[in-house]
């Protein structure tokens, strides 16, 4: 039989136990880094040959993460920096003797969307803005709904291995083209 001060202890800590905050044990989102962007499926990028105008033009990174250029063909893409881009791409023209000493320059045009869910207003498919926060998510989202936890999120995010990794975030944590951010439903 149990004393009464073991059953108090049990009933506590189920308590405390169900009281916990969706997302808690979630770790916490890394600091984000000053690397250079890389590019990954449904990014839309502007490829420019200079000195001639039939390589040029609008291009979105497939699925398979490539782009595909007239007389060059495909050539990777996702994973990789513009200027890593820039040289596949002159590599390519080079291997094709299209040109000897080809100039090419690559720039996002538009990025990947992200999506945000959960107790918004609004949630859905959002295009993504360089510099944007996960509260700056949430307010393209119409803003948090009246059931909302408003102190932190999470941010669901591929890593490097392609695997999607899901991080507790707060509010001025900064947000990735293709990130998922989740508004958490606060318990009453």
């Amino acid at each position: 039989m149990m004393t009464g001060r073991r059953l108090f202890c049990l009933l506590t800590m189920s308590t405390l136990a169900a009281c916990a905050s969706p997302g808690a044990g979630l770790p916490p989102l890394p600091d984000a880094s000053l690397a250079a962007y890389r590019l990954g499926p449904e990014d839309q990028v502007r490829v420019t040959v200079f000195n001639d105008p039939r390589l040029t033009g609008d291009f979105r990174v497939s699925d398979a993460g490539t782009i595909a250029l007239p007389l060059v063909g495909t050539v990777r893409a996702a994973g990789l920096t513009t200027g890593e881009v820039e040289q596949n791409i002159a590599t390519e023209m080079r291997n094709k003797n299209l040109f000897r000493d080809p100039s090419v320059a690559v720039q996002v045009v538009t990025y990947r969307p992200i999506f945000v869910l959960g107790m918004v207003e609004r949630g859905g498919q959002f295009p993504y803005q360089p510099g944007m926060t996960a509260l700056t998510a949430v307010a393209v989202a119409g803003g948090f709904n009246y059931r909302a936890i408003r102190d932190y999120v999470s941010i669901t995010r591929i890593g490097p291995d392609g695997r999607p990794v899901e991080y507790r975030a707060q509010r001025e944590s900064l947000v990735q083209p293709g990130d998922t951010i989740t508004v958490f439903e606060r318990r009453f």
